[in-house]
């Protein structure tokens, strides 16, 4: 007889990508060519010079050995730098630790903060980490929806003052995945004001503020450090998702729990990553336009395709995503399930992500045009 799992992992919903994972295997098992839109992991190589800095980093005897916990210092250095440079922000390296890629850090924060009672604010729809993370920690999930009309996004005011008052931790992530939303200067302000006037911390989520399309995306930590912590990785930035690098910078206080919690339960990065991830971001800006330039001509390329075909969508500006409405009469996984089967196309079927990501749809753009353009001809034949 083998005891029971725990109870936080049966209020877990499955994990969205695996049971895409098993929906693509059943139709290659049966011949099926496949057309995949689904996760988002960029196609696109890691840039030869960061390879080539990650080969001469590996021989090297000190790096294979225990890292430490908060990072290299001139990875630190190089991240306060690359903030600098790139978002108009000064930090420092004292307040920014290297992480197994961002997730890494989301996923532990709550375990620094939450106790049973206390509550998460999540958006919704939003990635499956947030609640999952809160879940977890013994907290709870407080949803707040992201709806079109509204620009896709979380309107403070409807948040009920009880929930306010249990609230630990604010997630929120711009440009957004899944409906590739932007946020401007006031917006950030307004939700900076909201959670230091009520004790919340908010964890933002920047994983795809280097991918945008003529905006800029705006560093939550421009209005100060105060109760904010920021995640950042070079996963998407410099197409390095495999490798496991990312870092959080912000507040000194939260970035002291969250490292707490790492040096109990986890480990530090391998050195080598660490090495070639200070190069990315001392010296590889070049790469990010020309991978922008290439996700915007995909994106040009699959929402014209889809106009065409009569679907209801805009071309995103910011993020590798396209979050499309579905036609009437489908659920986002009916339409999903039905795309799949009809023509091997695979999307995202919106639910995944929340009750209001339902009646959407998300395509990756991590597939080449000409594959991009063989996609669009299987759907038109719908």
């Amino acid at each position: 007889m083998k005891p029971e799992i725990a109870e936080r992992l049966n209020k877990l919903p499955p994990y969205l990508f695996a049971e895409l994972d098993k929906m693509k295997n059943k139709k290659l098992e049966e011949g099926v060519e496949v057309i995949d839109f689904g996760v988002g992991d960029p196609d696109l190589p890691t840039p030869p010079p960061i390879v080539e800095a990650m080969k001469n980093a590996v021989e090297k005897v000190e790096n294979q050995k225990y890292p430490s916990y908060e990072g290299m210092l001139k990875f630190r250095e190089a991240a306060s730098n690359f903030y600098k440079r790139r978002k108009g922000v000064k930090i420092s390296p004292d307040e920014i630790i290297a992480l197994i890629g961002s997730k890494e850090g989301i996923a532990h924060l709550p375990l620094a903060y939450v106790d049973k009672g206390d509550v998460v604010l999540c958006p919704d729809p939003g990635y499956p980490v947030y609640p999952s993370c809160t879940i977890l920690a013994g907290g709870t999930p407080y949803y707040m929806p992201l709806k079109e009309e509204n620009g896709f996004l979380p309107n403070f005011e409807e948040i009920p003052n009880d929930v306010v008052k249990k609230a630990k931790i604010m997630f929120l992530n711009y440009p957004n995945n899944p409906t590739s939303a932007v946020v401007d200067k006031n917006f950030i302000k307004t939700a900076v004001d909201f959670c230091i006037d009520n004790g919340i911390i908010l964890a933002h989520d920047a994983a795809y503020s280097e991918i945008t399309f003529g905006v800029k995306a705006e560093s939550f930590l421009s209005y100060g450090y105060e109760n904010i912590i920021e995640f950042n990785s070079l996963s998407k930035t410099y197409n390095m998702t495999g490798w496991r690098i990312g870092y959080a910078a912000g507040d000194i206080d939260v970035i002291k729990a969250l490292l707490k919690v790492k040096t109990n339960i986890d480990s530090g990065v391998f050195q080598a990553i660490q090495e070639a991830g200070t190069f990315a971001m001392n010296e590889c800006d070049e790469w990010i336009d020309k991978n922008n330039a290439v996700y915007k001509n995909r994106a040009e390329k699959l929402v014209k395709g889809l106009k065409n075909i009569g679907l209801n969508v805009e071309m995103p500006k910011a993020t590798f995503y396209v979050w499309c409405r579905v036609p009437e009469g489908y659920t986002s996984m009916e339409f999903a399930k039905m795309l799949l089967d009809k023509t091997g196309v695979l999307v995202t079927p919106g639910i995944g992500f929340g009750e209001c990501g339902e009646y959407y749809v998300r395509f990756a753009l991590t597939r080449d045009e000409e594959v991009i353009e063989k996609a669009i001809e299987k759907l038109s034949e719908l």
